[in-house]
């Protein structure tokens, strides 16, 4: 299962408050995204960014899995040689940071190792559990609450409810709706569908703007359910009909009134076209969007 999708939705609209968390400094100068087609073989990773600060190269890798193929160590080594080759990091003083995010928590060895070491070769890079973190600065931005849900914590219940409270708090209406989504897209790695939707029946949640705006929108179900069960089986395995039926649903809990009228024009769409539409809705507000998007696509 990835969550490329929303990794990548994250990192790019909230790419200094992620680094400012990751390097516990506040980042402020403007951020490049390197060329990723570094990714010259299919690799097993929800997410891998290159990113420029300064004087600085950041690899950033989010992992649910702690297995790979090839190997996450041997990996790392490879896009390090590969960065400092192509960026022709001998000549200047750029330095290249690497860091793994593991989303899911397990108890495997190989969450735990940082290292690639053959003969005389070794190469470390830097680990991070996601669910030993303190939550407490994760909850403290609502850009870094789609993480919080999977931080440290004793009582996920509880949690669960003092991320969802931060978003009620959230006064812009897109920012609130993309984070919502984010929230409910992201715990689902770590907790079941069931298991969400008892903390959305608490009498707290019940009251809150975020709960209500969850089932005006159906973000939840749409975009948890859409994207994490139906877009990556449907992308994955070239299956055009539930790409199809997938993005259809996802408009519909977006756009109800329209959604009718979207799926014979889905037909003519390729499964990257529908992939591309499926991360657009996160920022789209009206049917309207999608109308110009398509019309767009075709130009």
């Amino acid at each position: 299962m990835s969550y490329d999708s929303v990794l990548k939705f994250i990192i790019d609209e909230y790419t200094n408050p992620i680094l400012s968390w990751l390097f516990a400094q506040e980042i402020t100068a403007p951020v490049k995204m390197l060329n990723t087609e570094l990714n010259v073989e299919p690799i097993r990773a929800d997410g891998v960014f290159f990113l420029q600060v300064g004087e600085k190269i950041i690899h950033l890798e989010f992992q649910t899995k702690p297995k790979s193929e090839p190997p996450l160590p041997l990996r790392m080594l490879d896009y390090w040689v590969r960065l400092y080759r192509t960026y022709k990091l001998y000549q200047q003083n750029t330095r290249i940071e690497q860091v793994v995010i593991f989303l899911q928590q397990t108890n495997s060895p190989q969450v735990y190792q940082d290292t690639f070491q053959v003969d005389n070769t070794i190469h470390r890079y830097r680990v991070i559990r996601i669910w030993e973190c303190d939550a407490t600065p994760l909850l403290s931005q609502p850009e870094l609450l789609p993480l919080a849900v999977l931080a440290k914590s004793e009582q996920p219940e509880i949690l669960f409810s003092q991320v969802a409270e931060e978003i009620s708090k959230i006064k812009d209406e897109r920012q609130k709706s993309n984070i919502t989504a984010c929230v409910e897209l992201l715990a689902g790695i770590n907790y079941s569908e069931e298991l969400i939707k008892m903390y959305l029946q608490d009498d707290l949640l019940k009251e809150s703007v975020t709960y209500q705006r969850i089932i005006r929108e159906g973000m939840a179900e749409g975009i948890q359910q859409g994207i994490q069960q139906g877009i990556q089986q449907g992308l994955e395995e070239g299956e055009k009909e539930e790409a199809i039926a997938l993005v259809s649903r996802l408009i519909k809990k977006r756009f109800p009134e329209r959604a009718q009228t979207i799926r014979e024009t889905l037909q003519n769409l390729s499964v990257e076209q529908m992939e591309s539409l499926a991360e657009s809705l996160f920022d789209f507000t009206s049917f309207d969007d999608v109308t110009n998007w398509l019309q767009n696509l075709n130009s």
